[in-house]
């Protein structure tokens, strides 16, 4: 996969790092489809017994690739549909993945970023990360990632966080339910592997169906909230906002409602 590295420690435990670091690892269309299909082929590999997702290079997942977002500006609504239904799917596919997955989080997270994580069984992230759901400042919303988001964090906690697009810290992530570890960057891989090992030792399908289970009786969003969610993208899409907001990033200016 261009995007991706694969790696297996012969344990059963798969590695899967996002490998874009010149790009802070930002999700572009190709990224997106390649995090699908590892996530649906790992689901069902019988060598597989846990997944950990990291990130190549100083971030984790800056979110949407630039380039992306621009083209999503100078395209027909129906090619946006098809885009955010496509990072969608890819999510739900990690979500329903029936292989526990265990976030690396080695450093920052924002918007898109902090979706993967939300699709994340447990995450262990480095104590000087930063992560921020900051799609309103370029006039869009958390929509796509939004589900997954408020089913991890609650939503009285997600709404700290959902809109006002702040920075916050590890410490913080952790209070709102999204981090369930903050290690210092030499400790991160050893905190990693307290996460994953105990699976080692687990039935395999014990841990599918316990998983299946835990999604049946929680709050996972159905096919209707996605779709809710795809469709309240596409209406900020639509908008002033976004292309207000999205030309003033490329312009390297303040966005006409800006006050700070």
């Amino acid at each position: 996969m261009d995007t991706l590295e694969i790696t297996r420690d012969g344990r059963g435990i798969t590695t899967v790092t996002l490998n874009r670091p010149e790009k802070h690892n930002a999700m572009s269309a190709q990224m997106i489809a390649d995090l699908h299909r590892a996530a649906t082929d790992l689901s069902d590999d019988d060598e597989t017994r846990v997944i950990v997702l990291t990130g190549a290079g100083r971030s984790f997942c800056a979110g949407g690739d630039l380039g992306w977002m621009r083209d999503q500006m100078a395209a027909d609504r129906a090619t946006r549909a098809r885009e955010a239904r496509a990072l969608a799917d890819m999510l739900g596919a990690w979500n329903r993945c029936r292989r526990p997955v265990i976030g690396r989080v080695q450093g920052n997270a924002f918007g898109g970023g902090v979706g993967l994580m939300s699709v994340c069984d447990s995450v262990v992230a480095v104590a000087q990360a930063k992560f921020g759901l900051t799609e309103t400042r370029l006039g869009l919303i958390p929509a796509t990632i939004g589900p997954y988001v408020i089913a991890r964090m609650g939503e009285g906690a997600a709404r700290r966080v959902f809109m006002s697009a702040r920075i916050f810290d590890a410490q913080e992530a952790r209070d709102l339910g999204l981090v369930a570890r903050v290690a210092a960057s030499e400790d991160l891989d050893q905190q990693v592997a307290q996460e994953a090992e105990p699976y080692l030792a687990c039935a395999p399908g014990a841990v599918a169906a316990a998983k299946a289970l835990a999604l049946d009786l929680g709050a996972a969003p159905d096919a209707a909230a996605v779709e809710r969610s795809v469709e309240a993208l596409l209406a900020r899409w639509d908008g002033q906002e976004a292309a207000e907001g999205i030309a003033a990033f490329f312009e390297k200016r303040k966005p006409g409602w800006s006050g700070g």
